[in-house]
């Protein structure tokens, strides 16, 4: 097995480890049948399989990536959406499941799977908001390098179904919300823009559970290096920050590392140009961590988004080594075109679709 081969597996334990079917399917022995499920998120359709296929038939709504509502029995209603900027078909996702909810009659329970990507998924606008002023805003947010949390807290002013919004509308009996946790501390009011958040003042029981996080993926990564006979130097959430600053703190760690494997996770943050090139903040963090290790031998860094997906791209992130960095990938940082540079130098990280989502991981082994 080459490096790279095992940079990948390692890479890939610590993902199959938060899989959104197995996490949700651990979860459920616990929970009695519910009336109604609720999916929204990346990895919606994993998260309601695995609660269908341990159910009887329940009706169920399923609000999701474009192409990721895969593999659904008949009788799911799915929508997918657009992401990372929202569009139409979530607003129809929002107001769906906004109205899914309103119906629950008294006495009922309510299974609600929550996971990353549901800001942009579903959206139920306040009176007077439109689309436009959700696509500018997002728009903005994902120019200006804000984390996750501070995004956040944006787009709920204009949501009705945002920071505990949705469940206010219940009328049941019970809920139970299941969450993939894709921020830092695992915060529900957070996640999705706090979409599966229970209100503050409520009539009905709650439970609420995190069943995968960015911790949960570190920790396989761990387990399969030590199991491979490897050496773990850093298992750390450390990648909140600008990813040239992210990038700048990594590279001296890298460069000194002894044989064995460092991970990293997190979900570093890129200020755009006016008018960015192709990828993601993975590709771009993948680019300036290759700067930081041109020259060396023997190591291999495996930068991706847990989710598969990694801004408007089919990548990941990026797969690189002491041989990646060249003079012109300094013009590829700068024009945010990371993710060309990275394609034409065979060091894209693809995927496809995941079934999860608990932000990024990074996995660096050298000999």
């Amino acid at each position: 097995m080459t490096l790279t081969e095992q940079a990948i597996k390692f890479w890939q334990a610590g993902v199959a480890a938060v899989d959104g079917y197995a996490a949700t399917k651990t979860a459920l022995p616990d929970i009695s049948t519910p009336d109604r499920i609720l999916a929204v998120g990346k990895p919606a359709a994993a998260m309601a399989r695995a609660a269908l296929d341990h159910f009887e038939p329940v009706p169920t709504l399923v609000v999701t990536k474009d192409d990721h509502g895969r593999d659904l029995p008949e009788a799911v209603e799915v929508i997918e959406a657009s992401h990372p900027v929202p569009n139409n078909r979530s607003l129809a996702g929002g107001r769906a499941l906004r109205q899914a909810v309103e119906a629950m009659q008294p006495g009922s329970h309510l299974l609600l799977l929550v996971s990353g990507g549901a800001s942009s998924l579903a959206e139920d606008l306040l009176p007077g908001k439109t689309l436009e002023d959700l696509e500018a805003l997002n728009r903005q947010l994902l120019s200006e390098g804000l984390d996750i949390t501070a995004m956040n807290a944006e787009r709920r002013k204009l949501s009705r179904i945002k920071g505990g919004g949705l469940l206010s509308h219940f009328a049941g009996a019970q809920v139970t919300v299941l969450a993939i946790s894709d921020v830092p501390g695992d915060d529900l009011n957070v996640i999705g823009s706090g979409i599966g958040a229970v209100p503050e003042t409520c009539e009905f029981t709650a439970t609420t559970q995190i069943i995968a996080s960015n911790a949960h993926a570190r920790a396989a990564v761990v387990e399969a290096a030590q199991a491979a006979g490897l050496t773990v130097w850093a298992d750390e959430e450390t990648l909140h920050d600008d990813y040239l600053s992210v990038a700048a703190h990594l590279g001296p760690r890298l460069r000194e590392m002894n044989t064995g494997v460092m991970v990293f996770g997190g979900e570093p943050t890129v200020v755009l140009p006016p008018a960015p090139g192709r990828g993601g903040r993975n590709q771009a963090l993948a680019l300036a961590l290759a700067r930081e290790i041109s020259g060396l031998d023997g190591i291999t860094v495996v930068v991706g988004g847990t989710d598969g997906t990694d801004g408007p791209t089919d990548a990941a992130g990026g797969i690189i080594q002491g041989s990646t960095w060249v003079e012109s990938a300094d013009e590829a940082l700068l024009n945010a075109d990371s993710g060309n540079f990275l394609d034409k130098a065979g060091a894209l990280l693809v995927t496809g679709p995941t079934g999860t989502n608990v932000m990024d991981l990074v996995v660096a082994i050298r000999r």
